[in-house]
């Protein structure tokens, strides 16, 4: 009951609160949805930058409560090294959130308390949604992301969870979560979030060094021309060009470059005029792996 007191004291004088417990957080949130307060969540893996405080900032527009979770989750990693090397940050972290609004309450549990005794993911049919791109070249990746969304949902219990479009695959298989489990969460799309000459910005760009985040702009530059190209040439022709271009760049290891409407997200070479499309691309450079997409128009 005290640390219930005490947290409460700590929201009302709008003192940014760190929590590391769903429990310590769900006491403190109980009541603010009993009052039909609008909690909004974003979820992140740390390692905080300009695209993730957009989505905060958003939230904070549009919620009374803004719950932001710091949570590297292990079981959305194929690649134990990727999640070895994946960046953490919290002190930092804080400190960005705080220059936004001390009344963020930050939710950086561990993944016992996420998980319970076995940390590992659930098995999900999404159907064709998580086959192709990402979920090809990340095999289980759809699963860890489910699995951890549903119990960081469970936890937070929001009313709106903003999610990037970067991830714009991961954010329809959210979105699809969200229908198959039947929870109210309204789930708010944001802009891809880039630097002035482009890069959609991620977490990994801390591991590339300053050469690096020049050539990583291949990305952005190949899915520009696909854009510009989109209304006369052919998918194929557009896949022809992506594929030159990363020939010319041998530091890259291109993983894909596609075409998908946006509904189903199944490859294609074949443009309806009734379908809206998106191309995706990712590829390695330096070790470090990059996506990037964006809506052809």
């Amino acid at each position: 009951m005290q640390i219930a007191v005490n947290i409460l004291i700590l929201l009302d004088f709008c003192a940014m609160t760190t929590l590391h417990t769903k429990e310590e957080l769900q006491t403190l949130l109980g009541p603010e949805k009993q009052n039909q307060k609008c909690i909004g969540f974003v979820p992140t893996m740390g390692a905080l930058h300009q695209g993730h405080l957009t989505l905060v900032s958003r939230a904070l527009k549009e919620c009374d409560h803004v719950v932001v979770s710091i949570f590297v989750n292990p079981t959305q990693f194929n690649n134990a090294e990727d999640l070895a090397k994946y960046p953490r940050h919290l002190d930092h972290d804080l400190t960005l959130l705080s220059s936004l609004s001390k009344s963020i309450l930050v939710f950086a549990p561990s993944a016992e308390n996420i998980y319970g005794n076995q940390i590992s993911a659930r098995q999900y049919d999404f159907g064709a949604l998580g086959q192709h791109m990402e979920g090809q070249h990340r095999p289980g990746h759809f699963d860890g992301v489910a699995t951890v969304v549903s119990l960081l949902f469970d936890a937070v219990n929001p009313d709106r969870a903003y999610f990037g479009e970067k991830d714009y695959q991961q954010l329809r298989i959210v979105e699809t979560l969200v229908q198959i489990e039947q929870r109210d969460t309204v789930i708010v799309p944001c802009s891809i979030a880039r630097n002035s000459e482009g890069l959609a910005l991620s977490s990994r760009n801390e591991r590339l060094d300053d050469k690096q985040l020049k050539q990583a702009l291949l990305l952005a530059g190949v899915l520009n021309e696909a854009s510009k190209n989109f209304s006369t040439h052919s998918f194929q022709a557009i896949k022809n060009e992506a594929a030159a271009a990363f020939k010319k760049a041998p530091e890259f290891e291109l993983e894909y470059f596609e075409i998908a409407d946006v509904d189903s997200l199944v490859p294609t070479l074949t443009k309806d005029p009734e379908k809206k499309y998106r191309a995706f691309i990712a590829a390695q450079l330096g070790g470090v792996r990059l996506i990037d997409n964006l809506e052809l128009n």
